[in-house]
């Protein structure tokens, strides 16, 4: 998979990830350990997306 299609990926798992995350915060019973490994996944991509980005910019 090109590196660019990888990042588009990733980039659409992290946006489903924050809108599953705003539907359980916005829930009246909110799970609170749900919400945790919902940030947890976000945070990991975004590094991931992060990271590279960064080797696609060293490339071009």
């Amino acid at each position: 998979m090109p590196l660019s299609a990888r990042i588009e990926s990733l980039k659409k798992r992290h946006t489903e990830i924050e809108e599953q995350l705003n539907t359980e915060e916005k829930s009246p019973a909110q799970d609170e350990a749900k919400i945790a490994k919902l940030k947890k996944e976000k945070l990991s991509l975004k590094d991931e997306i992060s990271k590279l980005e960064e080797e696609q910019s060293k490339a071009a």
